[in-house]
């Protein structure tokens, strides 16, 4: 497929020099359907980038739409700041039968706004405000957002950079593996906690990703996890777990952590929380914890109804039963098998990832800027994430079909023999 670049002057001419997809990608995206995206020139794409993991269910899910359209044509309320109505009690009845309940979860359920870094920053305070502290520990490659509470704990040097302001109050612990195994699993973190001469203060509570996807697609394992949750225990600071990204069903149970049979004190959930690719975050925390004064963390759009209902449906029509987890697992088997042939294939290459989230990383680092750009080519949408871009990583819809699967392996295959 040959594509000419389109005429762009309207989006050089007037938006900012901070957008980042479209010069990876450039198109101008029409419609989008199931895992398919297309052009106004008619090009069809096969997206395994999923809106960076909002639209885990596809592009226009026939069964979501036809609730929201149903629900704006009688015209149900859009706007409504933390009211009660009638679509948030939907929802919120949903979330407690399907997710909460049969895993016997006991959290309340907070709508501090509409994005990711919005739930990181309400339970970042929220920790605070509980134990009276302001350390929060996080780890090294960890993304938790952009704005200035979420940067402090997220690891990328160059999103720090653009806060313009030391960022304060976090401390980076090494993530699981860091050291290649030959480090035991928190000795650096423990003695540091137990030195009265560390300088490390009393953290209020501890962060992380379960799958940390911006940062390369690394993997804590469950037995590092709960490690963690035993350390947080005894320690006194509250286990924050960032599932913005890896839930929803990303990694093949809802919330990621569940493989570890850990229960956090406080989990950040957003990006496919709605479903159908619309602003919606949720934090989620033990009742022990909601010490709130009314008002004390809100915003304009934390009652997004519009997102409730697509939510609700999300939620009754792939949740209520234990097929979208299964269906998961199976599709990321063939992902892990056609990797595995591409990793014999091509020296320099490893993988990882669980559920339907992987990532391919390459000793030649740029390659991976490479590859992406070859699938893109061919019609397949792929970005890249780790510290210095080195890893592919797919993401495709937890609905695709196991052909559209196929056929986006294949091509990535193929981005990968043509690069090297």
């Amino acid at each position: 497929m040959t594509i000419t670049p389109p005429a762009l002057s309207v989006f050089e001419a007037l938006e900012s020099e901070v957008r980042s997809y479209c010069r990876g990608w450039p198109a101008v995206f029409d419609r989008a359907q199931g895992s398919h995206m297309y052009d106004e020139d008619g090009h069809t794409y096969l997206d395994f980038f999923a809106g960076a993991g909002s639209l885990n269910y596809g592009h226009n899910n026939p069964v979501l739409k036809r609730a929201l359209i149903d629900y704006i044509e009688r015209d149900g309320v859009t706007h409504g700041l933390d009211m009660s109505t009638t679509a948030k009690r939907a929802f919120l009845e949903s979330f407690q039968n399907h997710i909460l309940r049969p895993r016997d979860l006991p959290y309340k359920v907070m709508f501090p706004g509409p994005t990711g870094t919005n739930a990181v920053e309400a339970a970042l305070k929220l920790a605070r405000k509980v134990k009276g502290r302001e350390a929060i520990v996080s780890f090294t490659n960890a993304f938790h957002g952009m704005s200035l509470g979420s940067l402090a704990v997220t690891g990328n040097a160059f999103k720090r950079a653009g806060a313009g302001i030391p960022l304060v109050h976090g401390t980076p612990m090494p993530f699981d593996n860091y050291f290649d195994g030959t480090v035991p699993d928190f000795l650096w973190f423990e003695r540091l906690l137990e030195d009265q001469g560390s300088g490390l203060n009393q953290p209020a509570a501890v962060i992380v990703e379960t799958v940390q996807g911006e940062g390369g697609i690394n993997v804590a394992r469950p037995e590092w996890l709960r490690a963690l949750a035993e350390l947080c225990e005894r320690q006194d600071m509250l286990l924050i777990v960032d599932d913005i990204q890896m839930g929803c069903g990303r990694t093949g149970a809802f919330f990621s952590f569940e493989e570890a049979g850990i229960t956090p004190d406080i989990v950040t959930v957003s990006k496919s929380i709605s479903g159908y690719g619309m602003p919606m975050s949720l934090a989620l925390f033990k009742p022990e914890l909601d010490i709130w004064e009314p008002g004390e963390h809100n915003g304009t759009f934390r009652g997004n109804n519009p997102a409730f209902v697509t939510a609700a449906a999300t939620l009754d029509t792939y949740w209520a039963d234990g097929q979208m987890e299964k269906q998961t697992l199976a599709r990321g088997e063939q992902v892990e098998l056609a990797l595995r042939a591409i990793c014999e294939e091509q020296s320099g290459t490893r993988f990882r990832g669980r559920g339907l989230v992987w990532g391919l990383e390459f000793d030649d680092k740029p390659r991976a800027t490479a590859v992406c750009r070859r699938a893109f080519e061919l019609g397949l949408l792929l970005e890249t994430s780790g510290p210095e871009s080195e890893v592919v990583k797919l993401l495709p819809a937890l609905t695709i079909s196991p052909d559209d699967l196929d056929e986006g392996l294949r091509t990535l295959a193929r981005a990968v023999r043509e690069t090297a």
